[in-house]
């Protein structure tokens, strides 16, 4: 059986369109890997533990904090910024507050300004690694733990960074399960 020319061209268009839609599927995770391999995008590095190495150049480190539109809770750093040396462990601390009357997950997502710095701005422990639940009027401060590699230094670009900053923004989530079945509080009313 024999395609006529309408035929044909409606086939190429459905494969066009499902070619740019597997394409555009694809390219949120791609553009993912990407960004944690190269420090694109302001995207940073993990470690396990600290650094070998510690120079006595120094880097600035500034903190900043933001909300995603709706999330009720109030998100700010402890303090704004810290010099620290290349290599040098460093420890900050964000402060979250639910003023709410009801429990609210968030989460993190975080970047590195300038890009070229991404890659070497090493996180070792954050919190951003994992969904935070704060009940009704619960604050918690949450700490970061990092470092600046040394590596940035023979890098073109970064090697001319003075400041860094790493911002975050949390977004609210929906409750895990076993918090989102718990009862909601008893009010008592007394006559």
């Amino acid at each position: 059986m024999s395609l006529t020319q309408p035929q044909k061209t409606a086939a190429k268009a459905v494969g066009v369109v499902i070619l740019m839609g597997s394409l555009s599927w694809a390219s949120v995770p791609f553009y993912d890997w990407f960004c944690r391999v190269t420090g694109f995008g302001g995207e940073t590095a993990t470690a396990e533990g600290a650094s070998d190495v510690v120079l006595d150049r120094t880097v600035l480190v500034r903190f900043d904090a933001s909300k995603e539109r709706g999330m009720p809770w109030e998100f700010k750093p402890v303090q704004h910024e810290m010099e620290i040396r290349l290599g040098e462990t460093g420890l900050a601390f964000y402060e979250a507050y639910n003023p709410t009357d009801r429990p609210v997950a968030g989460t993190a997502s975080y970047n590195v300004a300038p890009f070229s710095a991404g890659g070497f701005f090493t996180k070792i422990d954050c919190f951003c690694f994992e969904e935070q639940v704060l009940q009704p009027g619960e604050r918690v401060t949450m700490p970061v733990t990092f470092y600046v590699d040394p590596e940035i230094i023979e890098d073109r670009e970064a090697k001319y960074v003075n400041a860094i900053t790493l911002s975050y923004t949390f977004h609210e989530t929906e409750l895990p399960e076993e918090v989102a079945s718990l009862d909601p509080p008893q009010t008592v009313v007394q006559n």
